[in-house]
């Protein structure tokens, strides 16, 4: 009896360590053992899949299995967020994204997901400057002629957005508060049409990211003003910045990162973090990257989560204190 109880005893205690195992993503260490699905909220050619398609092929490369993208747009990147939240917690469907993300819950009222409670951060991914932009109709060439020219005519001047609560809208208002200014939003359904109407001289001003700005500018269709960040864009070198010119800590650069669902084993998650953050560093993905606008970053799941929540926290504040909508 003692050698089958023991045996018994034995057999109960290999159970125990096993589902530990599992609970704990150790049975994870042969992942992926099938494709993986990128999804962005968004349409194709915007920054955020401009990240998923350079990371990709490279990440297929590396973990021997298919990275496909799945495009799902639509409610400023609720439709494709809701789906990551709601998918398996295997590491097999990874959210690409931007800080418009941070924005959403102080906008919608009845988001279907917690943005910080339903995923599991993974890498902070890319930063991109975005430009303060004029159409050269108007003769604003300069911040402090920007604001001269908005002052002198109170109300009167406009400026283009791809839609209310976009990074590109609270920017703007972000500027027009700090800088005391009455300048009309007026908002679209997408950047396309923004910054046709801007470009034709129907709107007198944007705020547009830095690399979609560039041709126009060196076309001499718009002025580029001023840009974001702590340093002058490599793209635009001869550009001030807003630090510099007097304005600073805006907090308006964009910035992308990767996340699972929650849930996802912490071997999983360590896996994407270390063969993702590889990649970002490789010379030839910042050269790419940065012809896109966007700066390759990488961080600890810990790090870009707390820049997430922070940044949830601050547009919270900043919308209740506006009174910005998004009608």
């Amino acid at each position: 009896m003692r050698p089958l109880k023991s045996v018994r005893l034995l057999a109960r205690a290999c159970l125990a360590i096993g589902l530990a195992l599992a609970a704990t993503g150790a049975f994870a260490l042969g992942y992926p053992n099938r494709s993986i699905t990128f999804v962005v909220p968004y349409t194709p050619g915007t920054g955020i899949d401009i990240v998923a398609r350079t990371v990709g092929p490279r990440l297929s490369q590396k973990l021997g299995q298919p990275v496909l993208v799945d495009n799902k747009p639509g409610a400023s990147g609720n439709i494709g967020a809701d789906a990551v939240a709601k998918a398996k917690p295997d590491g097999y469907a990874i959210m690409v994204n931007v800080n418009t993300f941070a924005i959403t819950p102080a906008l919608y009222k009845n988001i279907p997901y917690d943005p910080v409670k339903d995923f599991a951060t993974i890498t902070k991914a890319a930063k991109g400057n975005i430009s303060l932009v004029a159409n050269p109709g108007v003769g604003v060439k300069t911040l402090a002629e920007f604001v001269a020219q908005a002052k002198a005519e109170p109300g009167k001047l406009t400026y283009s957005s791809p839609g209310s609560g976009t990074p590109q809208h609270l920017a703007m208002e972000v500027l027009k508060q700090r800088l005391g200014l009455d300048i009309q939003h007026i908002p679209y359904k997408g950047a396309a049409g923004a910054t046709t109407d801007l470009l034709g001289g129907q709107v007198q001003f944007s705020i547009l990211p830095v690399h979609t700005a560039l041709p126009h500018a060196r076309n001499g269709k718009l002025n580029l003003i001023a840009v974001s960040g702590e340093s002058r864009s490599v793209l635009a070198p001869d550009v001030p910045t807003f630090s510099e010119l007097g304005q600073k800590n805006l907090g308006l650069d964009l910035y992308f990162w990767f996340a699972a669902p929650a849930g996802t084993p912490r071997d999983v998650v360590a896996t994407l973090n270390k063969e993702i953050g590889a990649i970002l560093l490789l010379p030839e993905v910042r050269e790419t990257m940065l012809k896109q606008g966007l700066i390759p970053e990488t961080s600890s799941p810990e790090e870009i989560a707390g820049e997430i929540r922070n940044d949830i926290e601050r547009w919270k504040k900043f919308i209740a204190e506006t009174r910005i909508t998004a009608d």
